[in-house]
């Protein structure tokens, strides 16, 4: 039986793991997933939980909550497996919990991602189908943005054109703002941190479907990038020193990672084996959620359409016993 459990604060994590859940290493029957809050965890969320409840015979369910109250909750035993770790991205959260050995990474879900600054492909090259004229065709770096505020004019700030960054309560947005002001872009640019990645895409969309300029924050993969033609913009390449500076590189490499509670390994080691066998890439990740997209699906269903899809690819992670039953299930 599959079920969805929500933490809406940390202090319920505390308070659950306080009375309860006493993390052991006896088996246990049901397994818990992590939801941070983004449709790609949820799709391989779903993909992982059909295999674990078809093929294994746990029951699942998911808790949804921040990435700190997440993070946390794997920690305490409270969630049992987290499906999408950007360990760059909470570096210092991440190597904590992995230092302490509260949390066991058992594979890279896929590590060929990228994040930054992007702008729609028309505004560099135009779109005669649209009847776009490129208004930027020398635009290729971040730091070319210093030739084009009146492009991007912030609408609320004529004087300065406007880049929309990371949600404001991510870790991203900080690193952003700091880009910035490295390259001199504060001074010609607005920094808009927006309440959500859902604000991103309504601001994203709204100027894709007029045709007009616009530039912000996002990365791939999603369905966004999946579905709208947008380039990202080159960057210095990354060197450590550099990003611990001033940020003044592109993105450092991130590994997105599956790792489970310390426990879980005793607790159901078939599961761990399976998924320290469980690799996808960006490009398998974005047809769940392009496939989403384009017909309104919800994660479950698109992780069924994408294990029909893609037989060759889980088929992989278990033993053949496993996968008929998990077959059997998919039709």
């Amino acid at each position: 039986m599959r079920k969805i459990v929500l933490f809406f604060s940390l202090c319920t994590l505390l308070m659950l793991s306080a009375c309860g859940n006493d993390s052991s290493s006896e088996s246990i029957k049901v397994i818990k997933f992590a939801d941070a809050g983004w449709d790609s965890i949820r799709v391989h969320n779903s993909i992982a939980q059909l295999i674990v409840e078809k093929g294994y015979g746990y029951d699942t369910e998911v808790t949804s909550g921040t990435t700190a109250a997440t993070m946390q909750a794997l920690e305490q035993g409270d969630i049992n497996v987290y499906m999408e770790i950007w360990s760059d991205n909470i570096k210092d959260v991440y190597d904590k919990a992995i230092d302490s050995g509260k949390v066991i990474k058992v594979t890279t879900n896929f590590d060929d991602n990228s994040q930054g600054l992007y702008v729609p492909t028309y505004v560099i090259k135009g779109d005669p189908e649209r009847g776009i004229k490129a208004v930027a065709p020398d635009l290729k770096t971040v730091e070319d943005l210093a030739k084009y505020p009146e492009i991007f004019q912030d609408p609320e700030d004529k004087s300065k054109g406007r880049i929309v960054g990371a949600p404001s309560s991510w870790i991203l947005s900080e690193y952003l703002e700091t880009k910035l002001k490295t390259y001199g872009l504060d001074k010609k640019y607005n920094y808009l941190a927006p309440g959500s990645d859902s604000a991103i895409v309504a601001d994203l969309a709204g100027a894709y479907k007029k045709g007009k300029p616009w530039v912000g924050y996002y990365w791939s993969p999603t369905w966004v990038t999946a579905s709208y033609d947008l380039t990202l913009l080159e960057d210095n390449p990354y060197d450590k020193k550099v990003w611990d500076e001033n940020k003044g590189t592109e993105f450092p490499p991130n590994d997105v990672v599956i790792a489970v509670n310390k426990d879980l390994p005793t607790q159901a080691k078939d599961v761990v084996d399976f998924l320290s066998k469980y690799k996808t890439s960006s490009e398998l990740t974005e047809s769940a959620l392009n496939y989403m997209n384009e017909t309104g699906a919800e994660p479950e269903e698109a992780a069924h359409w994408w294990m029909k899809q893609h037989e060759d690819v889980w088929t992989a992670w278990v033993s053949d016993e496993v996968a008929q039953k998990v077959k059997a299930a998919l039709k």
